[in-house]
């Protein structure tokens, strides 16, 4: 029984031999123990860094720095005799505003009486200067300078992204870094490169007294850690094909993305509509971005980026992969002839043909229906009973080239598209058979035969587009596409963009459809927008769509015995692929090539052009589907331009009034 207790003593005497041992260690050789005792007298003040500055590949700046102000409230240095109408009179707020926001300072999540919180955002200069003599009278309310976001461009808001304040989640997610009220990219370069841009914050270890008022820094600043300003960032981008991407997009739904096909660096990354970036800033940020997330109005949506996140059925320009998967599955090759005399015709299904039954290039050159769908037939019908293996060795080799599956870059946001399996039309025929199983499925049945010629249930982004195409210039290899080409001045060193991605392609393939490309524009369907001052390579695509006209799709490869650059247009709704999306691909080209817009003409054409009538068209016609459309009445339009009007005049009286203040403001000046 003895010794029953004696092994308990000892277990105990252990216990607290470590316990004292710890407690000496923290009191005597670290600062931990000091600073948890002295929780209520040394505070840690933090310095908000300037974020990392935001260049394009030519050094121009798109994003800087500017100070921001904001008011913060501390409820511990509240004063018993505050006086609440003359801060208010300072702020130039009323006192029921002012009680409002106290009240939900104490209502927010991570509410301290320590802790200062955000009274007041978004002051300007002028209020700043206005309050800063006379706030040392309401201790606990404090001047916070923090930097903001200043955008020297106005377009290319989706790119570019934005900050905002961060959110429960994000705090969570990296707790050692974000307090509330601290900023993080949300969407863009700013999301995808956040820990690059934001810097490091500094820390003050500061002595208070019982009133909380500074009585010097702590061990002579000896625990303090300095700021660290965020990396700068240079762009992969070329702003001046941007912009010009982003005019040429004015009124339209679609993207133009722009490759250099050597190395994977993104020229061009441009959705329509486009969104400026200013918008993200200043006292009505959240207002604007309330308002942009909201925008369905004819289906603009501006905040999604249709160069990344949207899917579209690739049209014809498909019909390239197409044929280099049948020529490496062995089903065809550039001398295969398919019965296209009279278009193609398959168990009743007749799809109009171009041309008659020739090879592969002249096929290309005209962009024959016939031809790559009996050649897709082909490649399902590789492994007789068995469909599902053609399309899955298919599949895969379209999977080599980068679509139907994420890029693994570093843009911020993307959709992997679609390359249906062969599982995905045993379902299908599942659910046709009424619930029977099959692996023998039927091409016609499941629609399958219409992914030769780059519709069916073939869906690829504008930036996957323009990355397959690379590798057709490249005979069979790309680098992923990439944002960011430097960090802090160094060559970007993330390793995802030093390799080479190689196609399951044979190089031998690639020729005959290149020399497609090259008929295509000598004398095919890209024939009017052929340079003589540099060579191009082009595909035409016209998809259908079941909303109303159909997508004008275009993807160019330049120069053709060298090639620098890949552009792909997409323009929803617009119609044929060379009147369209064509003139915004070959000028992107020769802006790039040369230096200048030789052909204005071209340009001009595309940023005139409005396709917002059919927009609109097509939504009135599904609020009409859905039983939601009402019919304006003239009293209300009459009522609403009367209302435009009387705010365009009130508007330009302002801005007089504010002319005349700013003249009579100089005129005084200079009297004194």
């Amino acid at each position: 029984m003895n010794t029953r207790y004696l092994k308990i003593f000892s277990i105990l005497v252990t216990i607290a031999l470590i316990f004292v041992a710890r407690l000496a260690y923290l009191q005597l050789f670290t600062d931990r123990y000091a600073l948890n005792a002295a929780n209520t007298s040394i505070k840690i003040e933090y310095v908000i860094p300037q974020r990392g500055v935001i260049f394009d590949r030519n050094g121009k700046i798109m994003v800087g720095n500017q100070p921001a102000y904001e008011i913060s409230f501390t409820q511990a240095l509240m004063k018993p005799d505050f006086d609440t109408l003359g801060f208010c009179s300072l702020m130039k707020i009323n006192k029921g505003d002012f009680i409002n926001r106290i009240n939900l300072i104490k209502k927010e999540k991570y509410y301290s009486k320590l802790t200062p919180m955000t009274f007041l955002k978004d002051l300007s200069r002028e209020d700043i200067a206005r309050v800063q003599e006379i706030i040392f009278k309401y201790p606990a309310f404090n001047i916070v300078q923090r930097p903001q976001r200043q955008y020297e461009v106005s377009t290319s808001g989706n790119l570019l992204g934005y900050t905002n304040e961060v959110n429960d989640a994000e705090i969570k997610k990296d707790s050692t870094y974000y307090l509330p009220g601290d900023f993080i990219g949300k969407k863009g370069v700013e999301k995808s490169y956040e820990k690059e841009l934001r810097g490091v914050k500094g820390m003050k270890y500061i002595q208070k007294d019982i009133r909380l008022r500074n009585i010097g820094s702590y061990k002579n600043g000896a625990l303090d850690k300095d700021v660290v300003t965020g990396k700068d960032i240079t762009l992969t981008i070329d702003y001046d094909l941007q912009r010009i991407a982003e005019e040429m997009l004015v009124n339209k739904h679609g993207a133009i993305v722009a490759i250099d096909p050597n190395n994977g660096e993104i020229l061009t990354l441009a959705s329509g509509p486009d969104i400026d970036p200013n918008l993200f800033t200043g006292p009505s940020k959240s207002k604007n971005l309330y308002a942009l997330s909201k925008d369905t109005l004819y289906e603009n949506k501006p905040t999604f980026d249709r160069s990344v996140q949207a899917a579209y059925p690739p049209g014809s320009t498909f019909k390239l992969l197409t044929a280099l998967a049948g020529m490496q599955m062995g089903v065809m090759d550039e001398k295969t002839v398919f019965p296209c005399g009279g278009g193609f015709n398959y168990r009743g299904l007749r799809i109009k043909g171009h041309g008659g039954a020739d090879p592969l290039i002249p096929s290309i050159q005209v962009s024959s229906n016939c031809y790559f769908s009996y050649a897709y037939l082909a490649i399902m019908n590789k492994y007789p009973g068995n469909p599902s293996k053609g399309v899955d060795e298919w599949k895969e080799i379209m999977n080599s080239f980068g679509v139907g599956e994420f890029l693994n870059n570093d843009l911020a946001s993307g959709s992997k598209g679609r390359i249906p399996s062969g599982e995905f039309y045993e379902k299908r025929m599942k659910r046709i058979n009424g619930g029977k199983e099959t692996k023998t499925w039927d091409p016609l049945a499941t629609g399958a035969v219409f992914n030769g010629m780059g519709q069916g249930d073939v869906m690829l982004t504008p930036l996957q587009m323009a990355n397959s195409v690379a590798a057709i210039a490249n005979k069979g290899w790309y680098y992923t596409p990439h944002i960011v080409k430097a960090i802090d001045g160094k060559p970007n060193p993330d390793k995802r963009f030093k390799v080479k991605h190689k196609t399951l392609v044979d190089p031998k393939h690639f020729d005959p459809v290149l020399k497609g490309m090259e008929a295509v524009v000598l004398r095919g369907t890209g024939r009017s927008l052929k340079s003589s001052d540099f060579t191009q390579l082009a595909k035409t695509g016209t998809a259908q769509v079941p909303q109303g006209k159909d997508n004008s799709i275009f993807v160019l490869i330049a120069p053709a015995e060298k090639p620098k650059i890949v552009v792909v247009a997409v323009m929803e709704h617009a119609g044929f692929g060379a009147t369209w999306a064509g003139p915004a691909c070959t000028v992107i080209a020769e802006k790039y090539i040369t230096g200048d817009l030789k052909r204005e003409h071209l340009y001009k054409k595309m940023t005139g052009a409005s396709f917002m009538p059919e927009y609109k068209r097509q939504w009135i016609a599904d609020l009409k589907r859905k039983g939601l459309y009402v019919d304006p009445k003239p009293d209300s339009i009459k009522r609403k331009k009367i209302q435009d009007s009387l705010e365009f005049i009130k508007q330009q009286k302002a801005k007089l009034q504010k002319k005349i203040d700013e003249e009579t403001k100089n005129t005084k000046s200079a009297k004194q």
